[in-house]
């Protein structure tokens, strides 16, 4: 799917990437670009392991595409209640990634507006993260 199809509405687009921190743990970004409003949400979570980054990553995706318009009204309209977006992430153990920089290996899923996230959009962006992390594994053994 092209960006192009993303900028008119039909399709959200979800870049995701996934590194190691200073402590060892996942660090799991998204950047969310909604279609229908244009609207670019930076996410990040931290995980233990690879396959629970995984699995958590899924349920976010799910859900971004579920709360998009609760999330995008928090982010139209920031002033008129600051916690409402801080309430609807930290359901899932989200945080707003401040970053301006994103990585450079990454992944993308991209779907419909209205249509869940499927376990078959997942299956790739599952090998294309772990390709990913090889090199950091590598060095910290």
């Amino acid at each position: 799917m092209t960006r192009k199809a993303i900028q008119n509405g039909s399709r959200n687009a979800y870049d995701c990437a996934m590194e190691f921190n200073q402590n060892g743990k996942y660090c799991v970004r998204i950047r969310a670009t909604f279609g229908r409003t244009g609207w670019v949400l930076p996410l990040y979570f931290l995980a233990s392991s690879f396959a629970a980054g995984m699995k958590k990553l899924e349920q976010t995706l799910q859900y971004l595409q579920k709360r998009e318009d609760a999330l995008w009204f928090w982010g139209a309209h920031r002033s008129d209640d600051p916690h409402l977006a801080p309430e609807l992430l930290a359901e899932l153990g989200l945080k707003l990634d401040r970053r301006s920089e994103f990585p450079k290996k990454r992944g993308e899923v991209v779907t419909g507006t209205e249509r869940p996230v499927s376990p078959v959009q997942i299956a790739p962006l599952r090998r294309l993260l772990a390709e990913s992390l090889e090199p950091a594994r590598a060095a910290s053994d």
